[in-house]
């Protein structure tokens, strides 16, 4: 039935639309012409009560003939500040923003979803919602806002997907239980007392201290968690000093905490700032400190996750399905599937024979496009089987 409703029509409206929004990508909270095109599309196809949640979101209402259940499926609509280099016919006409992340397939699915589902109102039983999210890649994010205005009121589950372009194409990556870590950041500013280089024994050395403070960080993870729990503790910034001679005043870091457990998410703020602590007021200096949570983790309703693995085998057979490892990598998708259960899946989208093998943010990133009318597919499935 799904192969028969996914015709040669809808397989051009997809890469057509992604087409489209790949030439005019948008920042993240800036997706004026994108979600105003979204919206444009969505109300040409009828049965659809379309609306805006927040100023750049848009979310589409399908209700069925009969009573039952009310499914929300989500895709991202913004792109990144990278100046692409790709040089197909479509490439981004935005100098310095391009959809580096596959965020231009995401909202071409399920545009496509959503009009051949409309055509099948008759046969819907419940509600579907089309959730396009804007501002995914930056915190604090569109899936909060859009959760703030009430999209996910009276909702039963919720999917979303991301095309990945290192899985082979035809593949379909699934993950029970914890499938994407918090993202939290932290901010350190050691102070100390800057002087000459010549003379370090006058000065507290803010370059020195802060450079313990790196290696101790590490210890949070090796010597105090579970090795058995998740956990990265990254230093990604460090900046001190503007003269070979000149010992600073001080130094300011940043970096990132990755967690799944929530008592762990507690304690590593409260862990960094005794190791920050110590190391100052040990070598005579101060310390100014920030930590602020992000994302929550993305946990996978182990139900919902197994319906989408029999959807998968159902379409494409045992072969195309993976069990997808969890990653460090953080996604407000969590906004929703803390309101309601959910699942999150991986759509292979890579191509060595085509050449599309560059990772995610990657000037010359790309998708296959023979990806996106089967993530088509999966969508329609998907929903019938969870609505039945």
């Amino acid at each position: 039935m799904v192969n028969e409703v996914v015709t040669e029509q809808i397989k051009e409206d997809v890469i057509k639309w992604r087409r489209y929004l790949h030439q005019h990508p948008e920042l993240s909270f800036q997706e004026d012409e994108t979600s105003n095109f979204v919206y444009d599309t969505l109300c040409s196809f009828g049965n659809l009560a379309v609306s805006r949640p927040t100023r750049t979101s848009v979310m589409a209402r399908l209700i069925g003939r009969t009573p039952g259940k009310v499914l929300a499926i989500r895709a991202d609509m913004d792109a990144l500040p990278i100046q692409e280099e790709n040089t197909f016919e479509y490439v981004s006409q935005k100098p310095g923003v391009m959809h580096a992340c596959g965020h231009d397939g995401h909202t071409a699915m399920l545009l496509a979803a959503a009009k051949v589902l409309s055509g099948m109102q008759d046969t819907i039983k419940g509600e579907v919602r089309f959730l396009f999210q804007h501002a995914e890649e930056l915190f604090p994010g569109g899936a909060k806002e859009m959760v703030e205005a009430g999209v996910m009121d009276g909702v039963d589950m919720v999917l979303g997907a991301h095309l990945l372009s290192t899985m082979e194409i035809g593949k379909y990556g699934i993950t029970y239980g914890a499938m994407m870590a918090a993202p939290d950041t932290f901010e350190i500013t050691v102070c100390g007392q800057g002087g000459h280089a010549a003379h370090p024994h006058k000065v507290a050395d803010s370059v020195a201290i802060a450079a313990q403070l790196v290696s101790n960080i590490q210890h949070i993870v090796s010597r105090n968690t579970d090795p058995l729990e998740n956990l990265v503790v990254s230093v990604t910034q460090f900046i001190a000093g503007t003269a070979h001679n000149v010992i600073p005043e001080s130094v300011y870091m940043c970096g990132t905490v990755r967690s799944f457990d929530p008592m762990i998410r507690k304690t590593v703020p409260q862990l960094l700032e005794r190791v920050t602590r110590g190391i100052t007021e040990a070598h005579g200096a101060t310390y100014e400190f920030k930590y602020e949570n992000g994302y929550s983790p993305v946990i996978n309703d182990d139900k919902i996750t197994a319906q989408l693995e029999e959807s998968i085998i159902d379409l494409f057979g045992q072969s195309a399905l993976e069990l997808f490892t969890p990653c460090m990598g953080g996604e407000d998708f969590s906004a929703y599937v803390d309101k309601a259960p959910g699942t999150y899946i991986i759509i292979g989208a890579g191509n060595p024979d085509k050449g599309i093998t560059y990772e995610h943010h990657h000037p010359k990133f790309t998708v296959d496009e023979d990806a996106l009318p089967n993530g088509v597919k999966l969508f329609v499935h998907s929903a019938l089987k969870l609505l039945a």
